[in-house]
């Protein structure tokens, strides 16, 4: 999918979000959504544009200095919490363990968005899903969802 704006960012969200919540549960633990891109590729917009559609009101900003994040959700029933991570600054998964990652993705109540999930892959679940984003040459991003 082609994004020329942050408007067209947040319909893809959307429709990315309706896409991943359909019929996921049950399941085990948290649903992971791993953001891939290079630096300035649009991952926190893209992050941004999930939690405008999941009625979060806090701004949303990058958490590269403090690596992690959390929102409480009302607008869904299964979900409670939105976790926003940036795992770019991460040595290794260890790191990432220290914050407690165990239990936030065992929990299914949580949805969990983390950038840079190459750096911390041996952590991240089988089941996550990727939003891989990329610049294109006219200055558009494309977003590839798997």
């Amino acid at each position: 999918m082609l994004s020329k704006n942050i408007k067209e960012t947040e319909e893809i969200a959307k429709i990315f979000l309706e896409k991943i919540l359909k019929g996921k549960l049950p399941q085990k633990g948290a649903l992971v959504i791993g953001l891939s891109g290079d630096l300035g590729a649009g991952k926190t917009a893209f992050t941004q544009s999930v939690a405008k559609h999941l009625g979060i009101k806090n701004k949303i900003s990058s958490p590269t200095f403090v690596i992690l994040k959390k929102y409480p959700i009302k607008k869904l029933k299964n979900y409670k919490f939105f976790f926003h991570l940036d795992a770019y600054r991460l040595k290794n998964e260890k790191e990432l363990l220290h914050l407690g990652w165990e239990e936030i993705i065992n929990n299914k109540e949580h949805l969990v968005f983390i950038e840079w999930p190459e750096n911390v892959s041996k952590v991240i679940p089988k089941d996550a899903k990727f939003v891989h984003i990329s610049h294109t040459k006219n200055g558009s991003r494309s977003l590839k969802l798997k």
